[in-house]
């Protein structure tokens, strides 16, 4: 995805999170984000950054599964400020 989109300081800790390894996603339409075990607080966020192709599974699951979280070459670049 080239497009950017204008990432707030919790936007780019939600994607260094998801990046270091601490993330999983609930499987769903409106994917839920984890953190270290633990529901994101910001689910919106966590959200809007999974619908601009920023977060994603890291492998396919059945609904209602966790399975880790990873960022798309793009969530990184923009995780970065790059």
């Amino acid at each position: 995805m080239g497009t950017r989109i204008e990432l707030s300081f919790r936007d780019r800790a939600i994607l260094r999170a998801v990046d270091g390894g601490y993330a999983e996603l609930l499987v769903g339409v409106e994917p839920d984000l984890y953190l270290d075990g633990r529901c994101c607080a910001d689910q919106v966020a966590a959200r809007r950054l999974a619908r601009a192709g920023l977060i994603v599974a890291a492998i396919p699951g059945p609904t209602a599964h966790r399975v880790p979280a990873c960022l798309t070459a793009g969530g990184r670049q923009q995780a970065l400020g790059a």
